[in-house]
């Protein structure tokens, strides 16, 4: 079976960076190593939408053309019908079970991207975001596949690989290796 690994905004936005920082080059050689090991990996519109929207704001055409460049490396993921109908319902459920994962007003990318990988038909999805605490949220909402890991990004500060930390199936955390 191979891994469907979707990218949240944090690393694409750092896959994506030419900033030539250690995190940055960390993350695209572990999305690499993903790839070449069989895995699947996709690009969310939603994350595409929240990269693509601050490197326009701050004119880094160079920061888009990566983004592009990686786009057609990998799978693109379209938000759908289907997907923003379930995000729809994610975000009432969560309101009325009085655990809201964003503000009221807020679009709740959060919600959308835990709606596209529920929507996907795949078994094992993993998310990889630098954002653990803020998906998480959602995912233990009960919103998205049966397994999701969340690549803890944030780490790589002091380790040179991504890592997967805290399945979301309940609140115990495992930590495994990607790559």
């Amino acid at each position: 079976m191979s891994r469907t690994i979707v990218l949240d905004s944090g690393p694409l936005g750092l896959a994506t960076n030419p900033s030539g920082s250690r995190q940055a080059a960390a993350c695209g050689q572990w999305l690499s190593n993903a790839a070449t090991g069989g895995a699947t990996v996709m690009v969310p519109e939603i994350a595409d939408y929240e990269v693509r929207r601050e490197l326009l704001r701050a004119r880094r055409t160079k920061g888009v053309a990566r983004l592009d460049a990686l786009i057609a490396e990998v799978e693109y993921l379209p938000i759908t019908t289907s997907a923003m109908r379930q995000a729809a319902r994610f975000w009432a459920e969560a309101r009325q079970q009085g655990h809201p994962t964003a503000a009221d007003p807020a679009l709740d990318g959060d919600v959308i991207l835990a709606a596209q990988t529920a929507t996907l038909g795949r078994e094992e999805v993993i998310v990889a975001t630098t954002n653990v605490r803020h998906l998480s949220a959602s995912y233990r909402q009960g919103f998205g596949p049966t397994l999701v890991e969340s690549a803890d990004l944030a780490d790589l500060q002091h380790d040179a690989s991504c890592m997967a930390g805290g399945k979301m199936a309940g609140d115990s955390a495992t930590t495994e290796r990607l790559g």
